[in-house]
């Protein structure tokens, strides 16, 4: 086994999920990226680690991702959980599947991974795992309905997780991020955010660094808002 740590990033070709990767690999991580574009392997060439071109919907995918890494770094210190966009539409227009992709997209992307790592964090006596989530988790908004609802889901897992495993030394929390570079920018939506601008993909990153961090070692089962001060209550 390897003295550096080692990040696993799913959904890390791009965005928030690839600034993460970047940002953990320049803190002295081994990166394993997984993506389903292609691009996660190219960045992962690039950060001098492993890359796997694959789905987080997938067990197999996943499977296949923790045991190269286990393979070729012998450790997992953090995982580092991202995902893509689920469907939008009005509330009612929603359909079954529509909502079964959502849950996939949104909160099986999170346990799915965590079924297959949590037991090596827990071997090791040590493990972060961070979810990139949403800030409006507890506001729902109208314009991400899937995401808010499975989204809550995941606050709820998280919080389950942490009473579980915080005596392991494993922790888990979830970043909420506003409205965030990686997404188009409107002006109504730029002033909708106190501070008057979007945040980057690397301010995102930094936050998943920290609380993947010996400095945010007695931080579990917390849902960290990243938004501007958008979201001010709960």
């Amino acid at each position: 086994m390897q003295d550096k740590k080692v990040a696993i990033i799913t959904a890390g070709g791009s965005g928030m999920g690839a600034a993460s990767a970047r940002r953990l690999a320049a803190d002295g991580y081994a990166v394993s990226i997984l993506s389903s574009s292609g691009k996660g392997e190219a960045l992962a060439t690039e950060l001098g680690g492993l890359g796997i071109t694959g789905s987080n919907q997938s067990n197999d995918d996943l499977k296949r991702l923790v045991h190269e890494t286990m393979a070729r770094f012998g450790r997992i210190d953090v995982l580092v959980n991202s995902a893509g966009h689920g469907p939008r539409a009005q509330l009612l227009e929603i359909t079954d599947e529509q909502w079964h992709t959502g849950m996939d997209v949104y909160l099986m992307n999170v346990v799915r991974a965590v079924r297959l790592v949590a037991p090596i964090m827990v071997a090791q006596k040590s493990g972060a795992i961070v979810n990139i989530s949403t800030a409006w988790t507890f506001e729902p908004s109208p314009m991400f309905p899937t995401s808010a609802v499975f989204r809550a889901g995941l606050a709820a897992y998280t919080k389950l997780f942490a009473d579980t495993y915080a005596a392991d030394n494993v922790r888990m929390n979830n970043v909420l991020p506003g409205w965030i570079d990686s997404l188009p920018a409107t002006e109504e939506r730029r002033q909708s955010v106190p501070m008057a601008r979007y945040g980057t993909s690397e301010e995102i990153a930094a936050t998943v660094a920290f609380l993947a961090s010996e400095g945010a070692g007695y931080i579990t089962g917390q849902n960290l808002k990243v938004d501007g001060g958008l979201m001010r209550s709960v």
